[in-house]
């Protein structure tokens, strides 16, 4: 790789340590918000809600395509976020 490139390829990585550094926080917001949300629940059998399951990745699968990203890379982003924080619930629920 030619020095220029290299230079461009550092500057490109330091732009998504960045912006990887602000989604650090918008996880930890999403997971206060979690935290908020399992404290409501009753029983385990809520913490899978699949009718909202649909409805989140049929909404980011129409956002993606308004704003061009492939909606492949979205669908298996918040599929993975939802199963993880689904986890997380299980593993945080109290019985009551």
């Amino acid at each position: 790789m030619s020095p220029y490139k290299r230079k461009k390829l550092n500057k490109i990585r330091y732009e998504l340590d960045k912006l990887d550094n602000s989604l650090i926080k918008v996880i930890k917001k999403r997971t206060s918000l979690v935290k908020k949300v399992l404290a409501l629940k009753e029983k385990r059998s809520q913490i899978v809600d699949q009718k909202r399951i649909n409805k989140i990745l049929s909404n980011i699968k129409k956002k993606s395509i308004k704003n061009k990203i492939d909606p492949k890379i979205t669908n298996r982003i918040w599929k993975n976020m939802i199963w993880s924080y689904i986890d997380f619930e299980r593993r945080n629920f109290k019985k009551k």
